[in-house]
Formats: C-alpha cells, sequence, structure tokens
C-alpha cells in the first residue's frame, strides 16, 4: 500500500461496511459547512466561512466517484459560489422539505436514497435521516439530531466535519478496494 493512501479509521462492526456502500453524499449547509452564524451586512450581504479543509476533502471525495449534494433550506449566493468553486454536482437550496429533494437527487443522480448517506445538523434534517442509507451529525447539532444520527463526527460544524467524514468515506472505499 502506498504512503498516501486512505488507511482506515477505527469504526464499531458494521459501520464501515456500511460507509462501503455510500455512493452519494448529502450535506447541509448551516451548522455543517459552517459554523452555523448567519453575518449580515449592509445592502444585504451576507457572509459564511467556510473551512478550507472541508473543501479539499469535498475535491477528493468527488475525484473518487462519490459526487456530493448540497441540501439547504436557505439561499445564498455564498453557498452558491463555493459549490462552484468545488465543482459540487447537485446543489438545492431554499428547500422547505428536504426529504423531498432527496427523491429528486435519486432520480437526477441514479443513485438510490439508500445508497446516500447526509450530514445534518438540525431537526428539519431528521426526515432524511430516515431515508438514506447513513446519517452523520454534528457535535454542536441538536441533541435530538445527534441521538438519531449513525454517526457524530468529532470536529464541529465548519471547522473540519466534513473534511472527517469524507476521510471516512474514502478510508472504507479504499478497504473495498483493497478487498476486491
Amino acid at each position: 500500500m502506498t504512503a498516501n493512501r486512505e488507511q482506515p479509521m477505527p469504526m464499531p462492526n458494521g459501520i464501515l461496511e456500511r460507509l462501503r456502500r455510500v455512493r452519494l453524499l448529502g450535506l447541509d449547509v448551516d451548522g455543517v459547512l459552517t459554523d452555523g452564524r448567519l453575518y449580515y451586512g449592509p445592502e444585504n450581504v451576507e457572509l459564511k466561512a467556510f473551512h478550507a479543509q472541508d473543501g479539499s476533502a469535498m475535491k477528493r471525495l468527488m475525484a473518487s466517484g462519490i459526487p456530493i449534494a448540497i441540501v439547504t433550506g436557505r439561499t445564498s449566493e455564498a453557498v452558491d459560489r463555493r459549490a462552484a468553486e468545488l465543482g459540487v454536482p447537485y446543489v438545492f437550496a431554499g428547500v422547505a422539505d428536504k426529504a423531498a429533494a432527496f427523491e429528486d437527487l435519486a432520480a437526477r443522480s441514479a443513485v438510490a436514497v439508500r445508497g446516500m448517506a447526509y450530514v445534518g445538523d438540525d431537526l428539519p434534517d431528521l426526515d432524511v435521516f430516515e431515508n438514506v442509507g447513513f446519517s452523520f451529525s454534528v457535535p454542536n447539532g441538536h441533541p435530538e439530531v445527534i441521538q438519531r444520527a449513525d454517526h457524530v463526527t468529532s470536529a464541529s460544524g465548519g471547522f473540519g466535519a466534513v473534511r472527517e467524514i469524507c476521510d471516512l468515506l474514502l478510508a472504507a472505499r479504499a478497504t473495498r478496494h483493497d478487498r476486491e
């Protein structure tokens, strides 16, 4: 094995196998890709801070063949710009019913909802958790979301949580290829 290949992270039995089946990663924005704070300036300016390491890991995940979708309840030029910079193929913004958006995403991507993972942090994300194959939360998420997630990251939203998830998915993918 080469030095730059992802090494599997220690995971409870069954989790790594479930991660190997993930074919698409869905992400919420506020509280997951950002720390959840909203900055408003004059003339309708809205600012968001994104972690550069999250973006780097998202690019690596997409290059490995796992596309990413952003599914968020808000609309934001900052999110549109960040998604375009990273080459995120699916962006659903201003979504009131995230579970319905995932059904639409399944039709557009040809990936079954059960073949997807989703990262959420608040109550509107719970309906998606019921349908996807794997659910993630961040430690700064709502307590009910944390309780119902399949896995909670060590890093908080906006501070490398997405990097951590991408690394887990890449490690799971690497171990699958090693076994073939």
